[in-house]
């Protein structure tokens, strides 16, 4: 019998290879050619539809949009186009849909209206054979490989550095990343290898086994991790965790935190973390429980480090610990992991 857990933590494993395998001529190629069309079209803004982890990495994709492209970016809700049947005129969007399976008819039905509406469609998914794909004008394939666990890890990050890639190919204007921006992502395996291979979320785990309920926080490109993080922590631990942006936690939410509510703060070393420099010691004084995640050296109940990079590509590390804090987590509480009650890989909505 397989042990509880097994098929996450070799997902969770195979990450490295899996940037490595997008970085590649082949893969590489595929996604500046995409890239290349879009600059030609030149969108006016960007409108991203997912569900679930996909829509974190949707909302990174966003950040990316608007800072590194200067285009307004959003995030679609399916249901107006499937439930109240709206028709938006989207004629000068590029709408991107973005599934780890490709599987879900809400997100093809809203690119197939924003096609007829002269949209420039774009799937994002880890099927190439994929109703999402079929009803796109194009499509990137993420090259995941198979996701043994239910709970999406491998296929999350690859969905953000293959947005990455798209957003900086575009911004290139003829798809191909620059020289140095190459040379930047090229470091990614091995300091993804690295964070992985820091024992301190296996630790952790224990020290939270009987946790309630848990917050997680962040800025900017940080956010969508905080939101991914608590995701994770509720597929595989069934415990309540809410994720709010650094700003917005101390517009109310702080009211909640105190010593036995811990918090999980991703806390990097470009702007979206200095600005999280705030929100620690207002958690300090509600005497809050804090685990920074990140590659800022602050004060805190505990720190998991990460190596520092350009901001934009911390997320692609910042979550690595985390899915490890899951993992363990999950089976400290006597969870597996790998198939969450209830849970489906694909999940079909409308």
């Amino acid at each position: 019998m397989t042990r509880p857990g097994a098929g996450m933590a070799a997902d969770i494993d195979e990450q490295p290879a899996g940037y490595e395998r997008l970085l590649s001529a082949e893969h590489a190629g595929a996604i500046a050619r995409v890239a290349a069309v879009i600059a030609e079209r030149r969108p006016r803004h960007v409108v991203f539809t997912a569900r679930g982890t996909s829509d974190h990495a949707a909302l990174y994709a966003a950040y990316l949009t608007e800072i590194r492209l200067g285009l307004p970016a959003g995030l679609a809700s399916p249901s107006t186009v499937t439930v109240f049947g709206a028709r938006p005129d989207l004629s000068d969007a590029l709408v991107v849909g973005v599934s780890q399976s490709g599987g879900s008819p809400d997100l093809a039905e809203v690119l197939r209206v924003a096609r007829e509406s002269g949209a420039l469609t774009l799937a994002v998914t880890n099927n190439p054979d994929s109703r999402l794909v079929g009803t796109a004008e194009l499509s990137i394939d993420i090259a995941a490989g198979h996701e043994r666990a239910v709970a999406a890890t491998k296929t999350y990050t690859a969905e953000l550095l293959a947005l990455l890639m798209l957003v900086e190919g575009v911004r290139a204007g003829d798809g191909v990343l620059p020289a140095e921006e190459r040379a930047c992502l090229a470091r990614l395996p091995e300091l993804a290898e690295r964070t992985l291979s820091d024992a301190t979320p296996a630790q952790l785990a224990p020290r939270y086994r009987f946790a309630a309920q848990l917050v997680t926080t962040g800025r900017g490109y940080a956010y969508p991790t905080a939101r991914e993080a608590a995701l994770k922590l509720m597929e595989t631990s069934y415990l309540p965790a809410l994720a709010f942006s650094g700003a917005d936690l101390l517009h109310g939410p702080l009211a909640m935190t105190d010593p036995d509510v811990p918090v999980l703060a991703v806390v990097g070393s470009g702007p979206g973390g200095q600005s999280m420099r705030e929100v620690l010691p207002r958690l300090g004084e509600r005497r809050a429980d804090v685990v920074v995640v990140g590659s800022a050296d602050v004060e805190a109940t505990a720190r998991m480090a990460v190596p520092e990079v350009d901001e934009r590509y911390a997320p692609l590390l910042d979550i690595l610990p985390l899915q490890r804090l899951a993992l363990a987590l999950a089976l400290a509480r006597g969870e597996d992991p790998d198939a969450p009650r209830g849970l489906k890989k694909v999940t079909a909505t409308m």
